[in-house]
């Protein structure tokens, strides 16, 4: 049971983000030269929709081995923290001229906290529908964390190298959807192997707190 969960939490998760990332990676082929007041928002919708659709295919599986999950809740936080990584990441090229003004001092702590807050602001989210059902919960936030981490760094070493300034649309999104593909293969298996834990029947209970009585 769990190494199927773990192949099926892999498929359809990968599935999922790989559909989801086709929005922005076309939204910024198609907003590549548009001002920054017409890009930035386009992208903040495309990652809305993004991880509505990673929500979704993550929800899908894991009802089956959390009976209580709230799937409508697990899709919308998931999509809300899609916007919120996208909007920081969007940081470094919008606001350009105004970073290059800070000393390393200050920015180099700053991007770092950036940093961590991107790569944990999905687990983060997920992690407050979890922690009512599995006893683990927190540790979710780590396995999505280095998931993500992971997922990123395959995506840029695979793409950052193909794309080249001047190539049709056609070319751009099919590099960015091979890199999506390896991306969410990435994240899927690492975040597989937390998941496939849940798969044992003590562990896949809502989590229950000793009631305290009080005395008469």
């Amino acid at each position: 049971m769990p190494m199927t969960l773990w192949r099926r939490w892999v498929l359809t998760v990968t599935a999922a983000e790989v559909a989801g990332f086709g929005v922005p990676a076309v939204a910024g082929a198609l907003t590549a030269t548009s001002p920054v007041a017409v890009s930035v928002p386009a992208l903040l919708a495309a990652g809305a929709v993004e991880g509505l659709l990673l929500g979704w295919g993550q929800a899908v599986v894991l009802r089956r081995v959390l009976p209580g999950l709230e799937r409508g809740r697990w899709i919308g936080l998931t999509s809300a923290a899609a916007v919120l990584a996208y909007a920081i990441g969007l940081l470094p090229s919008t606001l350009h001229a105004f970073w290059q003004q800070w000393p390393p001092v200050v920015l180099v702590p700053v991007a770092a906290l950036l940093a961590a807050v991107l790569l944990n602001s999905i687990g983060v989210a997920q992690w407050t529908v979890l922690r009512g059902l599995v006893p683990d919960a927190g540790r979710w936030v780590a396995y999505s964390a280095a998931a993500w981490l992971a997922g990123l760094a395959v995506f840029l070493l695979f793409s950052t190298p193909l794309w080249q300034p001047g190539q049709a649309l056609p070319i751009v999104v099919a590099i960015g959807l091979a890199g999506a593909l390896l991306m969410a293969a990435t994240m899927a298996a690492i975040t597989g192997h937390a998941v496939r834990r849940w798969a044992t029947p003590a562990v896949a209970q809502p989590v229950t707190r000793p009631v305290t009585q009080s005395r008469p």
